[in-house]
C-alpha cells in the first residue's frame, strides 16, 4: 500500500484546471484515492523550504531506531547563529530524545531539530548522508538538504518534491501524531512550559488534519504542508512562499472549500472571519502607498527577524 500511494505521489504532475484563486506562489492539492493532482500552481519551481525540512528530519531520525527515551542535552551548537532566531528552549536543558522530536514537529523548534542532527549516530556528517539517502529512495531529485532545520535557504525543493515527502511522512505514527498535537505542557528544568502547534487550523472545528508542518523564513515566505479528510476525500496539500500567514489560512480554507464544492472565499471575508485587519503600512512615520494585510499578534511575531516556523 506504502509503495502504491508513493508512486501515485511520485508521478508527474500535469497542469490542472484549477478554481481556487491560490495566494501562495506554489501549491500542489493531491487526491490519495485516486492518485490525481486535484490542483497546482508552479509545483516544479524549485524554492526555498523553510520549516518543512523537519519532517526529512524527523524522518531520517525515527529510521536510525534511536532510544526515544534517551535523553538529550540541548548545545550552545544547537543554538542558531545564522539567522539569530529565538527559541523556548534553553541551553542545558535535558530532555528525552522523544521530546525534542515532538518541539521540533509540533512548534517547529530550531534547536530541538539541530540537537536532533547532532546526535544523529555518526554525528551531523552521517546525518546528512542518511538524509541524501532518502531523498534518493524517494525520488526527490529537485531537492536539496544541508542542514536539519530549514533556516538556510540552500534546504531547496520543490511542491511536486514535497508531495513526496508528505507521502512517506504520513506512515510514520509518531510524526502524524506529533505535528497534529495542539498543545503540550513540556518540563524545562523542573518548570512546566507550554508549546503550541504553529499551525493554527490543528484542532480548529470543522478541520480534520493528519498530518501538518509549517514553516517560514524571509527566503521561503510562509509553507505549509498538510494531509487533512474534507467531504470524505483524503488529500495532500502543499503552500509554498505566501507572502502573509493570513493568506496561507485563506489558500487551505479555499482548499477545504472547493474539495466540498463550495466557491472560495474573497480575502476580505476570510480576513475578516479571522480577525485580520486592514492596515496601511508605515514606514518612518509616512504611509506607504498600497494596503498589505496583517493578522493580530501571531503574524506580526512570526514575522520577526530569522524566525522559521
Amino acid at each position: 500500500m506504502f509503495k502504491k500511494a508513493l508512486l501515485a505521489a511520485m508521478l508527474s504532475c500535469s497542469l490542472t484546471a484549477w478554481a481556487v484563486p491560490f495566494s501562495s506562489q506554489h501549491a500542489l492539492v493531491f487526491d490519495e484515492e485516486t492518485g490525481q493532482v486535484l490542483l497546482e500552481k508552479d509545483a516544479h519551481a524549485v524554492v526555498p523550504i523553510a520549516s518543512l525540512t523537519k519532517l526529512m528530519t524527523a524522518m531520517v531520525v525515527l529510521d536510525a531506531k534511536q532510544d526515544m527515551d534517551e535523553l538529550i542535552a540541548i548545545d550552545e551548537s544547537d543554538v542558531d547563529t545564522l539567522k539569530n532566531s529565538s527559541s523556548r528552549v534553553p541551553v542545558g536543558a535535558v530532555l528525552p530524545r522523544h521530546t525534542v522530536l515532538q518541539l521540533a514537529l509540533m512548534s517547529s523548534d530550531n534547536r530541538a531539530a539541530a540537537a536532533l542532527g547532532r546526535t544523529y549516530p555518526g554525528g551531523h556528517i552521517a546525518f546528512l548522508d542518511a538524509v541524501r539517502s532518502k531523498l534518493q529512495a524517494l525520488g526527490m531529485t529537485d531537492t536539496s538538504i544541508q542542514e536539519p532545520t530549514g533556516l538556510s535557504p540552500h534546504n531547496r525543493s520543490t511542491a511536486a518534491d514535497l508531495l513526496k515527502m508528505a507521502t512517506a511522512a504520513s506512515y510514520y505514527p509518531e510524526i502524524s501524531r506529533l505535528t497534529t498535537e495542539t498543545a503540550e505542557l513540556v518540563d524545562i528544568n523542573g518548570k512546566p512550559v507550554q508549546y503550541r502547534n504553529t499551525n493554527g487550523l490543528v484542532g480548529k472545528k470543522g478541520w480534520d488534519i493528519l498530518l501538518s508542518k509549517t514553516g517560514f523564513t524571509r527566503e521561503a515566505g510562509r509553507c505549509l504542508i498538510m494531509r487533512m479528510q474534507a467531504a470524505g476525500r483524503h488529500v495532500i496539500l502543499v503552500l509554498l512562499n505566501a507572502k502573509e500567514t493570513a493568506y496561507r489560512v485563506l489558500d487551505a480554507e479555499n482548499v477545504q472549500r472547493y474539495l466540498s464544492g463550495q466557491p472560495p472565499l474573497e480575502a476580505r471575508a476570510l480576513f475578516a472571519h479571522h480577525g485580520v485587519k486592514q492596515v496601511a503600512a508605515r514606514k518612518h512615520g509616512k504611509s506607504k502607498s498600497g494596503v498589505v494585510l496583517v493578522k493580530a499578534k501571531a503574524a506580526v511575531k512570526a514575522s520577526r527577524k530569522g524566525r522559521t516556523v
